[in-house]
C-alpha cells in the first residue's frame, strides 16, 4: 500500500511539472506568435517598393475624392447616377484599404469626413468639382468625365509600376469599374444631347494629365510644371487682367484652366 502511495505521489507530481512546462511553452508561444502579428506590417511594407507604397495610400484618397465628389452631386441634382456611382466608389476605397492593411500602410483617410483629406492636393480638387459641377447636371456629369478619365489614366501608371499580383488584380478590377462608370457618364450625356467625345477639350482645359503621388507639384503653388492637377493659390492673380486659370476660357497652358460657367 505504501509503494502504491509513494508511486501516486510520484506520478502526481509529474502532472505538475508538466503542466508547468507546458504553460510556460504557452506563455513563450504566445509573445512569439504577438511579435510576429505586430512585425508582420513593416515587414511587409519593407517588401513593396517606393513607388508602390506611394500609389497605395495616392489611389486611396484618389478614389475618396470620386466618391466624395459624387456624394456633393447627387445631393445636389439628385440624380441616382451620383448615388449609385458613389457606392461603387465606396468599394473602389474598401479595396485599397485592404491592400493597406495587409502591407502596414497608414491610411491617409482614416478619420477624414467627406471633401476631408490627408493631401492638399486632393482637398484643392475637391472645392474645384464641386463648384464646377453645382451649376447644371450636364456640369456635374463632365466632371465625373473628367474623374473616370483621370482615374483610368492612374491607375494605368499603378498597374505598370506595381509588382505584387494582388496589387495588380485590385488596381485591374478598378481599372474596369472606372471604365464602366465613364461609359454610364458618356451614356447620360448622350441622352442630353451632348457629345462625350467632343467634351474631352474641355477636360483637356481642367488638366493636362494626372500627377500621380509624391510631393507637390501641383500643390496649388500656381507654376505651370506639365504635371496635371495643377491648382493656383486661390486669390492669386498674374497682374492686369485675368489670372491664368480665372475662367476665362483661355487655354493659357497653365494647368487647371476652367471655362466660364455655362460653356458646355
Amino acid at each position: 500500500m505504501e509503494i502504491g502511495k509513494k508511486q501516486r505521489k510520484e506520478n502526481m507530481g509529474m502532472k505538475s511539472t508538466f503542466k508547468g512546462t507546458a504553460r510556460r511553452w504557452f506563455v513563450v508561444g504566445g509573445l512569439l506568435l504577438l511579435m510576429s502579428i505586430t512585425s508582420v506590417g513593416f515587414v511587409q511594407a519593407a517588401a513593396l517598393s517606393a513607388d508602390e507604397i506611394s500609389w497605395l495610400t495616392y489611389m486611396r484618397e484618389e478614389e475618396k475624392l470620386a466618391r466624395d465628389v459624387y456624394i456633393y452631386l447627387y445631393n445636389m441634382h439628385g440624380s441616382t447616377i451620383f448615388y449609385n456611382i458613389s457606392n461603387s466608389e465606396q468599394t473602389h476605397m474598401d479595396a485599397i484599404k485592404t491592400l493597406l492593411d495587409r502591407y502596414g500602410i497608414p491610411d491617409p483617410a482614416s478619420g477624414k469626413r467627406v471633401g476631408e483629406f490627408t493631401n492638399l492636393e486632393f482637398k484643392n480638387l475637391y472645392d474645384v468639382l464641386i463648384d464646377r459641377g453645382d451649376d447644371s447636371l450636364v456640369e456635374a456629369l463632365l466632371v465625373g468625365v473628367f474623374i473616370e478619365e483621370t482615374d483610368i489614366q492612374d491607375l494605368e501608371v499603378a498597374i505598370g509600376l506595381a509588382t505584387r499580383r494582388d496589387i495588380k488584380k485590385v488596381y485591374s478590377n478598378l481599372l474596369l469599374g472606372s471604365l464602366n462608370h465613364l461609359d454610364v457618364f458618356c451614356s447620360n450625356l448622350a441622352k442630353l444631347g451632348v457629345d462625350c467625345e467632343s467634351d474631352k477639350l474641355i477636360m483637356e482645359e481642367l488638366s493636362t494629365s494626372s500627377s500621380g503621388p509624391g510631393p507637390a507639384p501641383n500643390s496649388g503653388d500656381g507654376i505651370s510644371d506639365g504635371s496635371g492637377w495643377e491648382v493656383p493659390p486661390k486669390g492669386a492673380n498674374s497682374g492686369p487682367g485675368p489670372a491664368p486659370n480665372s475662367g476665362d476660357g483661355i487655354p493659357d497652358g497653365s494647368g487647371w484652366e476652367v471655362p466660364p460657367k455655362g460653356v458646355k
